[in-house]
């Protein structure tokens, strides 16, 4: 089993100082994941589930306790190190889609493929807006799509240099409900046809019952970690 985990966490801390306050925002988490699932973190605002995926992806770190992502332990890491590790192995999509508006649909998902040294990455990008069903917007600025349009084009810009790790912070925040659903079902499809591990944040319990795990986080803790694949409930933290 060891081989098949793409990310550990060991007794993760984060304690940020807000004046002569120090907040403490996770307490302890052990978690691992297996290669190839999908896993649901769920949590109330202000829970810490926001703050443990940046963490998990070297966004944020942690205070105390160690991160392995891959085979690779992010805290040995400098910030050039992570921006490098991320660009080779994370993809991320951000409830905010982060689309360059001077820039078209084409071009949002080509830039980073091309900064990466990545060959072929126009054709790569038509490839990826392709498997979105934006054949027709290649040439559009993001002002010029629809919210729906605008997530797609993020999606295929996370999934563009085929992440082994894909994280999704409240995908579908922005939408309505049906684009929510679609741009769900192509998140899961992409994940397949990439053969990546989904880790996702949201509020929404049908979307989690999708995922193979689902992690439930209070006060900075996991608190229940339930696997669908056994069809049981495992309490891991009071």
């Amino acid at each position: 089993m060891t081989n098949n985990i793409i990310l550990e966490l060991k007794n993760i801390h984060l304690r940020l100082k807000s004046n002569d306050f120090e907040v403490r925002i996770l307490n302890g988490i052990d978690l691992k994941i297996v290669k190839g699932k999908a896993v649901a973190i769920l949590g109330a605002s202000g829970s810490g589930k926001s703050s443990m995926m940046s963490v998990m992806n070297g966004l944020e770190r942690q205070t105390e306790g160690s991160v392995i992502v891959a085979g690779h332990t992010l805290d040995k890491m400098n910030e050039d190190q992570l921006a490098m590790f991320r660009r080779e192995n994370i993809g991320i999509i951000l409830q905010a889609f982060h689309l360059i508006p001077t820039m078209t649909a084409l071009e949002n998902v080509a830039v980073p493929l091309e900064l990466a040294g990545i060959a072929d990455a126009e054709e790569k990008a038509r490839k990826m807006l392709h498997d979105v069903g934006l054949d027709h917007r290649l040439d559009h600025y993001p002002t010029q799509l629809s919210g729906g349009e605008q997530q797609r084009v993020a999606i295929a810009r996370a999934m563009a240099p085929a992440p082994k790790i894909l994280f999704a912070d409240e995908p579908t925040g922005n939408l309505d409900g049906k684009t929510g659903h679609q741009i769900i079902e192509l998140i899961f499809a992409l994940k397949e046809k990439n053969d990546a591990t989904l880790i996702l944040i949201t509020h929404d319990q049908e979307l989690a019952g999708k995922c193979d795990e689902i992690i439930h986080i209070e006060d900075g803790l996991i608190v229940d970690d339930q696997t669908a694949d056994k069809g049981e409930d495992r309490k891991v933290a009071e």
